[in-house]
């Protein structure tokens, strides 16, 4: 990789790193009613306001980290009559009496049958609030209790945590990211999340050899980290496996590549051989790295290859590992389950020394000067892609539904681009059908990436391309297969909707093949379902073609959530 390329996409590596100060969240979003207060169905009466167990507290420790507070609730009680403007600002005066001042009050005034779009689970009052806040949704937290919340959080692109209450519904709680017991516990995970990325010591160092074996999605996570590594470094060599090869081409920050497959590492792995493992040591070592940093995932062990960097002479070795590591490393990092895995890498390259500039957001990125046009027979941009596949067969969208949601969004005036490998030409010719164009075969990550760069969504299940899509700042309607967590592996800090049964048996199994006949978990999901989704997160439809009758499809209870009628 030529060295004036390294930064593209990222901030001045020359930063002052005594300034730095890493910032995940600016600001918190709350519910009111089941959040904030106790639920009273239509209150317009200041004497009924009761705070949950612990807000203030809670709350006045959000305000000593700094962070902005918001409230952002639905009152359709507004539009039925059932109290006035002037009793509701009564009630919201006396909330500020018992638990201190918000930043910013955001209320939809509407009824379900409006249309409106601020309306939870439309993100509109997401949007409305962080603007006020003079932040981006992406930097913001909403704590709540109902599914039509949590969507809302995501559709804007902010981060979503629930804490259940009676009325919150078993499917809505197994579908959101991050839940917490009560509104104390999910303002410890707040600010736990965001004194992870903040280092002791912020250091500056020569040569760093930065490890991210696994498939090209796991690159694209680590994204972050690397360009964390990278503000602290003279230096970044990425060393990466096979099914990575593509994405790490693509990483801002990275000054050379180093291929090697990793028997401890790779799902499908050859046999060990001596002396492979003497020529990867060797090859180690002539990288002359003052240091390494290397990332895993949770289930992943750095230990093997820390062996291989002492017998190379890298003097300084970082990674996460709960099992003992001995001598193997000098920074052990331990984090707790549940992290993004994003967030994860961020913090051991904070642990590591290397923090995060306060002027690059801890977003997936790619390098987009080397990308090509996308094909022309698309049109302007706009459209929507569908990625049907997945090298994971658990992760997969099945044919026949991938094959209807095309017909659906078309039929709804999308176009709709269908991509996929070499090897899956037959099926993106099979989904594609009469009406979507498709692109099987003709799309490698790069061209993948030039084709989602002008998409107005991505459909897509947990695999590689929906962490491309995130890296680009494209929607992604997330066909997510429940047997990794969505906390952990869903689009990060990018709009998105998930869908399919987060209930399935099949859950945080980490299965490969489907454990369950039919595929229940993603076969189950209507097609209208994704058109809703896409609707949900604002993509405009092309002209429907004359004569056609305006398609009307509601937002799935299950994606938007039920519990009080506010």
């Amino acid at each position: 990789m030529e060295p004036d390329q390294r930064r593209s996409g990222q901030v001045d590596p020359a930063v002052d790193r005594a300034v730095i100060r890493p910032v995940l969240f600016d600001a918190v979003l709350l519910d009111r009613d089941g959040t904030l207060v106790e639920d009273v169905p239509y209150n317009g009466d200041p004497e009924k306001v009761r705070p949950m167990p612990g807000a203030r507290a809670a709350l006045d420790r959000l305000r000593a980290a700094g962070l902005r507070l918001g409230v952002v609730t639905n009152q359709s009680g507004l539009a039925k009559g059932m109290f006035t403007a002037a009793q509701m600002r009564a009630v919201h005066a006396r909330i500020e009496a018992l638990l201190g001042p918000f930043d910013t009050w955001q209320v939809c005034p509407h009824d379900d049958g409006d249309d409106c779009a601020c309306r939870k689970p439309a993100p509109g009052l997401v949007h409305r609030a962080a603007a006020a806040l003079g932040t981006t949704p992406a930097r913001c937290v909403l704590v709540g209790d109902i599914g039509r919340d949590i969507t809302a959080a995501l559709a804007a692109g902010a981060t979503g945590l629930l804490v259940p209450t009676p009325v919150t519904r078993p499917e809505e709680v197994a579908a959101a990211p991050h839940v917490a017991r009560d509104l104390p516990a999910a303002i410890e995970e707040i600010l736990r999340r965001q004194a992870a990325l903040r280092p002791s010591a912020p250091r500056r160092a020569g040569t760093v050899l930065v490890v991210r074996s696994d498939s090209a999605g796991d690159v694209l996570v680590t994204g972050p980290a690397v360009r964390a590594v990278a503000a602290g470094a003279d230096r970044v060599v990425l060393l990466h496996g096979p099914r990575g090869r593509h994405a790490a081409a693509l990483l801002p920050g990275v000054d050379e590549l180093v291929e090697w497959p990793l028997p401890w590492i790779d799902g499908d792995p050859a046999p060990v051989d001596p002396d492979d493992i003497r020529r990867l040591t060797d090859r180690l070592a002539g990288v002359r790295a003052d240091e390494a940093v290397v990332f895993t995932s949770f289930h992943q062990s750095p230990l093997p290859l820390a062996l291989l960097l002492r017998m190379a002479g890298v003097p300084r070795v970082s990674a996460i590992s709960d099992d003992y590591p001995g001598a193997l490393l000098d920074v052990r990092h331990r984090v707790p389950d549940g992290l993004p895995e994003p967030e994860r890498a961020l913090s051991l390259a904070a642990a590591a020394g290397f923090p995060l500039p306060a002027a690059d957001d801890p977003a997936l990125r790619i390098r987009t000067d080397g990308l090509s046009p996308a094909p022309a027979r698309l049109g302007r941009p706009g459209y929507v892609v569908l990625h049907p596949g997945s090298a994971v067969q658990t992760r997969a969208c099945p044919p026949e539904l991938a094959a209807r949601i095309v017909r659906v969004l078309t039929a709804a005036g999308h176009r709709v681009a269908v991509t996929g490998g070499p090897d899956e030409t037959e099926l993106t010719a099979r989904v594609a059908g009469d009406t979507g164009v498709d692109l099987g075969g003709r799309t490698g990550l790069a061209d993948l990436a030039a084709v989602l760069a002008d998409a107005g969504a991505l459909v897509v299940g947990n695999t590689g391309p929906a962490h491309l899509a995130a890296a680009l700042g494209v929607p992604v309607v997330s066909l997510f297969a429940p047997t990794v967590p969505f906390g952990q592996w869903g689009p990060y800090r990018v709009p998105a909707v998930r869908l399919g049964d987060a209930a399935a048996p099949c859950r945080d199994t980490r299965a490969t093949r489907c454990p369950v006949p039919g595929h229940p978990c993603l076969s189950n999901i209507e097609p209208d379902h994704v058109l809703a989704a896409v609707r949900l997160l604002g993509v405009p439809a092309d002209a429907p073609p004359p004569g056609a009758a305006p398609a009307t499809v509601g937002i799935d209870p299950v994606i938007a959530g039920g519990g009080s009628a506010r």
